[in-house]
């Protein structure tokens, strides 16, 4: 018998996270390990499992998360992004909760690429009169 299953792509900065919402007890693997062996800092945890708080669905599901790309906080933030597409997914009523929240707007707050001649995106080399 084929499990029932909900998957979420999630997006922040430079990372991308893919989350399958399965039915279970409220277990959180993220890359094949723990989410406190992954997560040091507990404010990551408690952005990872916002959309799940919001609409009360701690406990209801495993979920399972490959994540890549970018630093920790950004990783957060895809998994945020990861879950609550999966959530809408599981259940379409979660939607006004999830979008009024925000957890459904991807953050497309990025990087901003090096142009040449800079040394950085906006950073001039410095000036020398002599």
């Amino acid at each position: 018998m084929a499990q029932v299953q909900y998957n979420g792509t999630g997006r922040r900065k430079n990372s991308v996270a893919r989350v399958r919402l399965l039915p279970g007890n409220g277990r959180m693997v993220i890359n094949n390990r723990e989410i406190d062996d992954y997560f040091d800092l507990e404010t990551l945890k408690l952005i990872s499992k916002q959309p799940l708080v919001e609409t009360g669905t701690e406990g209801t599901y495993d979920i399972f998360v490959n994540v890549n790309g970018g630093g920790f906080t950004g990783q957060a933030g895809a998994i945020r992004h990861g879950i609550a597409r999966a959530l809408l997914q599981a259940d379409p009523e979660s939607r006004a909760t999830l979008k009024s929240a925000g957890f459904l707007t991807r953050d497309a707050r990025m990087k901003e690429r090096k142009k040449y001649g800079l040394k950085a995106a906006r950073r001039a080399p410095q000036f020398s009169k002599r």
